[in-house]
């Protein structure tokens, strides 16, 4: 068995304990931040003097190799090496002799995985603000495309007030946003590189650790040895940003199925981001959107888990620390598989905009609008809330829209209401009127339009 201990050690592990240990199945993946850091590594302790000059260059030459290999299919893992680490310097050593063993001066497993960890989640904080600034194209130009496209808004799921698809997208818009603005800040928290900090103490060898930290793209080393090689802040971090981008999936999902429904009709799916059923031949299921928002649970699982392991932990490292990986893994993998395919379900998803502007018609969503339309006659808001509220009853059991009474049915409920009433419940001047900073109305959209495209951009 390869591993990087055991001079201590008089007998062999047991075989389970072994299995139980080894953490190469899911840490592989750590190969190239691995290597990466590795090879910065070595190239620091060769300007220290440590290393000498043809040392160093059969290092890195040896990783640089390895690396190749793995990438090419060329050299593949084996359940023979304990973890990524043994794993890169057992096969360095088989390629380049003694020089390889002098790699892991001046450092600990500690520090190296710290660092493998931190360096992944900044590559992938990197990957998901490409699919998040992706995402938001699209749900911008689904803004653009429906900014005269009248739907109700709701309230408690009850049709409150008219908006525009274009409104109702530009909600989804601020939410992806500052998930993507709250995933980018984390990586300036955590901007500062645990390499040299040994296994909690760092050590007696001369490193520069600027020198590393600044070649790994890191601002700083770690101010303190022992916070560098067990904090896992910055993960606990990012697991709760995409815990919140995933919910805000799960919501965007959520009304997509409902729109879907054949209650509402508001959209069709298209066939490549829908399936059928076994059984009934007429069915076209949402399951893009329901997976999306079923497998949730399994991003906020995520973070539970790196919570509860490190809630007990004392200083410094413990193993149980690696735990911090395979769930972390794959809520990472679920997050970014998750705005792929919705980016393309909203993407290709036809709206049946007749559908939503009867919807908001026949749904009284215009009621407010006839209450303001009394006040501004003289009325008394109360007042004219309860004529009106009157009128909705009225129209209830005549089975028929505000739109749809007669000035002198109006007149019936209150001598305030004139010629002009139809116009002012009319869907497009309902919200054409709305012009405040946020609202639906064109004024307004076009305002946040120009600055959703110059923030893209």
């Amino acid at each position: 068995m390869a591993q990087l201990w055991g001079g201590r050690f008089t007998k062999e592990t047991d075989e389970l304990m072994k299995q139980f240990n080894d953490s190469l199945p899911f840490d592989k993946r750590l190969y190239e931040q691995d290597i990466r850091g590795s090879i910065v590594h070595a190239a620091m302790l060769g300007r220290q003097g440590i290393l000498t000059g043809e040392e160093t260059r059969q290092i890195i030459d040896g990783l640089e190799s390895i690396r190749a290999d793995l990438e090419s299919g060329k050299l593949e893992f084996s359940s023979a090496y304990e973890d990524i680490h043994s794993f890169v310097e057992a096969h360095l050593t088989e390629r380049i002799g003694d020089a390889g063993k002098k790699l892991h001066t001046g450092r600990s497993r500690n520090d190296q995985v710290a660092l493998d960890m931190k360096l992944y989640v900044r590559d992938e904080i990197g990957q998901v603000d490409e699919l998040l600034a992706h995402f938001l194209g699209t749900i911008l130009k689904g803004m653009e495309e429906n900014v005269d496209t009248f739907m109700p808004g709701f309230t408690h799921l009850q049709k409150a007030q008219p908006v525009t698809l274009a409104h109702h997208f530009g909600a989804y818009f601020e939410m992806f946003r500052r998930d993507r603005e709250r995933i980018s800040s984390i990586a300036g928290r955590m901007d500062t590189c645990p390499l040299g900090s040994g296994a909690l103490a760092g050590t007696t060898y001369p490193l520069d650790r600027a020198f590393t930290a600044k070649e790994l793209g890191f601002d700083r080393p770690c101010r303190n040895s022992m916070d560098g090689v067990s904090d896992r802040d910055y993960l606990i971090e990012f697991l709760g940003a995409l815990s919140i981008c995933q919910m805000h999936l799960s919501r965007f999902a959520e009304e997509v199925i409902l729109w879907n429904s054949n209650e509402y009709r508001f959209v069709e799916l298209d066939d490549a981001f829908s399936t059928g059923s076994s059984i009934m031949p007429q069915k076209k299921n949402p399951d893009i959107a329901e997976l999306v928002r079923g497998k949730t649970g399994r991003v906020y699982g995520a973070l539970v888990s790196i919570l509860t392991t490190m809630k007990g932990l004392p200083l410094a490292y413990n193993k149980d620390m690696q735990e911090d990986k395979e769930s972390a893994f794959d809520a990472i993998d679920t997050l970014k598989g998750n705005l792929k395919l919705f980016d393309g379900c909203i993407a290709t998803m036809r709206f049946h905009k007749d559908v939503m502007a009867a919807s908001a018609r026949n749904g009284f969503t215009n009621a407010t609008d006839a209450a303001d339309y009394l006040v501004t006659k003289g009325v008394p808001f109360r007042d004219a809330h309860g004529i009106v509220g009157a009128l909705v009853l009225h129209c209830i059991e005549k089975g028929c829209a505000l739109d749809d009474l007669t000035l002198d049915e109006f007149r019936a409920f209150s001598d305030r209401f004139d010629e002009d009433i139809h116009s002012a419940i009319s869907l497009q001047t309902c919200v054409e009127k709305r012009l405040t900073e946020g609202a639906p109305g064109r004024a307004a959209m076009e305002k946040m339009l120009r600055e959703a495209r110059e923030y893209l951009s």
